[in-house]
C-alpha cells in the first residue's frame, strides 16, 4: 500500500516537473540513514514532500524537520505527509531556508534546493549538525552538466553549473568535514562532520 502511494508521488512529480531525488539516490541515501542509525533529519528543500517521507518510513523512531518556501508546495507536502500519516514525524517550515534559525542538532543534513545557494546553507546550517553528523547534498551532476558544460548553450544555466562546481570545490577542500562524491541519482555527496 506505502509502495503505490509513493509510486503515485513520483508520477506526479515527474507529470508536474518537481524536481525528487532519482530513484538510485534516495535509495542510497535512505540505506545511509538505516545503516547509520540516523534519528534527527533537517531537509532543506520539501518539494512535495517524497524525500521527507522515504527518509521517515526508514524507522518509526526517526524525525524529520523540513524548510520549503513556495507556497503551493508546502500545501501539497502537507496533504502527502498527512496522507502517511507522518505529521507527527515530520515538521515543514514555510520559509526561505536563509532567514530560518534553528536550534536544534541533527545527526544528517539533506541539502535539495536552489543550488545557487548551497554553500550558503552550508555554512548557516553547519552549527545545527552533530559532530560526526552528515551532510548529504543532491544535484552535484546536474543532468551530466556538471561534467560536461557544452551540453547547453544556456547562459544562466552555464552560470548554475559554475556554482554547483564552485559547491564541489568547497567540499573537498573544507578541513571541517571529510567528503566523499557519488555518481548516483544526479550527484550525490557525503560530508562527515569531523
Amino acid at each position: 500500500m506505502v509502495h503505490i502511494r509513493l509510486e503515485k508521488l513520483e508520477e506526479f512529480a515527474k507529470k508536474n516537473n518537481i524536481p525528487i531525488m532519482q530513484k538510485d539516490g534516495i535509495e542510497f541515501l535512505t540505506n545511509y540513514i538505516k545503516e547509520n542509525n540516523i534519528k534527527n533529519i533537517l531537509e532543506i528543500g520539501t518539494a512535495i514532500g517524497y524525500s521527507s517521507i522515504k527518509m521517515a518510513l526508514v524507522s518509526d523512531d526517526i524525525k524529520v524537520t523540513t524548510i520549503e518556501r513556495d507556497v503551493d508546495r508546502y500545501d501539497l507536502a502537507l496533504k502527502n505527509i498527512n496522507d502517511f500519516n507522518l505529521s507527527d514525524r515530520i515538521n515543514v517550515i514555510l520559509d526561505d531556508a536563509l532567514n530560518v534559525n534553528l536550534d536544534s542538532e541533527y545527526d544528517l543534513i539533506f541539502i535539495d534546493a536552489a543550488k545557487s545557494q548551497y554553500i550558503k546553507f552550508f555554512d548557516k546550517f553547519d552549527k545545527n549538525l552533530k559532530k560526526g553528523g552528515v551532510i548529504v547534498s543532491d544535484n552535484l551532476s546536474f543532468h551530466g552538466l556538471v561534467e560536461d558544460e557544452t551540453k547547453t548553450n544556456n547562459r544562466n544555466t552555464r552560470q548554475l553549473v559554475r556554482k554547483i562546481k564552485k559547491y564541489i570545490e568547497f567540499l573537498k577542500s573544507n578541513p571541517n568535514y571529510d567528503t566523499t562524491m557519488y555518481n548516483l541519482g544526479d550527484g550525490v555527496s557525503i560530508s562527515i562532520k569531523k
